[in-house]
């Protein structure tokens, strides 16, 4: 398994080790797990029950991003409620698939949160060559932007996919 930590804020400040998520990826031929450990924010659930939730992005939510060839990448996002969204996307911002199976499960510990995937490898790009990990939680301006590799910018934007690093695995 390989560990990545989402240590900053998205401008690259540090984070406190109270505020890190801890994302551990285990790949083989037919699938890739996903290990999350993050801060719970105690935010209230998306509505619908746990499973594929569009504009999840809009919650509490850990993020990866898996990026291949000629800007084809899969935002896999996990919220501590159950809910998911995966996306496979095109160019920048370009959906072309949305809300693809995976299987995930989640729970809350007090002011942590920890969540199991597993993602069909069909799923990502073949080969992945760059990633980046990231949190959001929190409402108005008291929300944040955590990320792995920071994105710079005059704003967050989780789709700077010049700002990844290698593929891990």
């Amino acid at each position: 398994m390989i560990t990545l930590i989402v240590g900053r804020d998205w401008t690259g400040a540090p984070l406190p080790d109270a505020e890190r998520t801890t994302l551990r990826l285990g790949w083989d031929d037919s699938e890739l797990r996903i290990e999350v450990d993050a801060p719970y924010a105690g935010e209230s659930a998306p509505a619908g029950p746990p499973g594929p939730t569009p504009k999840l992005w809009e919650h509490e939510v850990v993020e990866l991003f898996v990026v291949g060839a000629d800007q084809r990448y899969t935002e896999i996002e996990l919220a501590p409620t159950g809910h998911h969204l995966v996306l496979q996307l095109e160019g920048i911002r370009n959906i072309v698939r949305s809300e693809l199976p995976i299987a995930f499960r989640a729970t809350i510990e007090g002011a942590r949160w920890r969540g199991s995937a597993a993602i069909a490898r069909a799923l990502l790009p073949d080969p992945p060559l760059k990633c980046n990990a990231y949190r959001v939680a929190g409402a108005g301006p008291s929300r944040r932007w955590q990320a792995l590799v920071a994105v710079g910018g005059d704003r967050p934007d989780f789709h700077r996919l010049e700002r990844f690093a290698p593929w891990p695995l």
